[in-house]
């Protein structure tokens, strides 16, 4: 029987090996990859291809959010889990909108993750059951007063909520134009377009934007 192959992509040195070796004694599942930020999980997810990356969402250099969507850009038969302590409404939204198949809260218990795991791999859906509900209402009401469903990540592009991340980081424009291989004018265009869509003009306030929709966390990670 061919087991189900996994990426691992979480920040937190011990939650990623927790998990690593609770997966590893499945009999039909093989954590083939770690990633400990999210430049690191779409290199991963290119070269593996793993059949499920399990995520985080708020990853240093690239958010759950963009490196899922860089993900399914492959075009590859890679399935996306979100496993994260966020569960903003919005947020959720914009991941499946990106192509998450699943998302599933870090309090779920054990079992739940593992049959996330295989029933998104077999290809169907799979969400922590407050978070089912919730989608199942945002739709549902949606359909009843015949309003469009909003697509939240049509707002911005992806190299603008790279930008985002990066400034949220503390980076400065020039430091944020070598990571991303961009010159700093174009950094600057892109920071300039984020500013001009939120109304928010300073750092502080872009920071705490990103903070609240779970692009970066409010507090450095120890471990």
């Amino acid at each position: 029987m061919k087991k189900i192959s996994i990426l691992l992509a979480d920040d937190h040195t011990i939650m990623r090996k927790g998990l690593s070796s609770l997966l590893s004694s499945e009999q039909d599942i093989d954590v083939v990859g770690e990633a400990d930020n999210g430049r690191q999980t779409v290199q991963l997810a290119k070269e593996l291809k793993p059949d499920v990356v399990v995520m985080d969402v708020a990853m240093p250099q690239l958010n759950g959010l963009e490196a899922t969507r860089q993900i399914i850009k492959e075009k590859n038969s890679t399935k996306v889990l979100i496993l994260s302590s966020y569960s903003d409404d919005e947020l959720i939204q914009q991941l499946t909108e990106a192509g998450a198949t699943g998302y599933l809260i870090k309090q779920t218990a054990t079992n739940d993750l593992i049959n996330a795991i295989r029933e998104v791999h077999r290809g169907n859906a799979f969400y922590s059951p407050t978070i089912s509900k919730r989608l199942f209402d945002y739709y549902r009401q949606s359909t009843l007063e015949g309003k469009p469903v909003k697509r939240h990540n049509e707002r911005f592009t992806s190299r603008e909520l790279e930008v985002l991340q990066l400034v949220a980081e503390g980076k400065v424009n020039k430091q944020i134009a070598a990571e991303l291989c961009i010159s700093i004018k174009t950094v600057e265009k892109h920071r300039q377009q984020v500013m001009d869509k939120l109304d928010i003009h300073d750092v502080a306030g872009l920071t705490r934007y990103a903070i609240a929709h779970g692009v970066i966390e409010s507090m450095p990670k120890l471990i």
